[in-house]
C-alpha cells in the first residue's frame, strides 16, 4: 500500500493535493485495492459545486458501486475526462489519476496526513 507524504487524506478514501488555491482530488491506493478492477466512473461537470462530505460522482468496479465523496467545498474547475474512456487508470496509478480539481474552497473536511491515514486504513483492514 502506498501513502505519499505530500498528500492529505479523507476517511472516505480520497486524497487531496493542494496546487496553490486549487485542490486536486482522487481516490487512494487503499480505495482502489478495496474496489478491485474499476470498470466505470460517473464524473461531475465543470462548474458544478462540490460540497465537503457529499458525493460528486461514483465509481463502479467488478465488486460494487461506491460514491466519490468530496473532501472540500468549492467549484469544480476541471474534470479528468480521460477517466471516462479509461477508468482502469485509477487502479494502475491511483495517485497520478486525479478525478477533479476544485477552486474557491470554502470548507474542508478534517483531513489526515499520510501517517494518520495509514493507521486509519490498518484499523479498517
Amino acid at each position: 500500500m502506498n501513502f505519499p507524504a505530500d498528500l492529505k487524506y479523507s476517511k472516505s478514501h480520497e486524497w487531496v493535493k493542494m496546487e496553490g488555491d486549487v485542490a486536486v482530488i482522487g481516490i487512494t491506493d487503499f480505495a482502489q485495492d478495496a474496489l478491485g478492477d474499476v470498470v466505470f466512473i460517473n464524473l461531475p461537470s465543470e462548474g458544478d459545486t462540490a460540497e465537503a462530505g457529499s458525493a460528486f460522482g461514483d465509481v463502479e468496479s467488478v465488486k460494487a458501486v461506491s460514491d466519490l465523496v468530496s473532501p472540500v467545498s468549492g467549484e469544480i474547475v476541471e474534470v479528468n475526462e480521460e477517466l471516462a474512456d479509461a477508468p482502469e487508470t485509477l487502479n494502475a496509478d491511483p495517485y497520478g489519476a486525479w478525478i477533479i480539481k476544485v477552486s474557491g474552497i470554502t470548507e474542508t473536511e478534517e483531513l489526515l496526513d499520510a501517517a494518520a491515514y495509514e493507521a486509519f486504513c490498518a484499523e479498517e483492514a
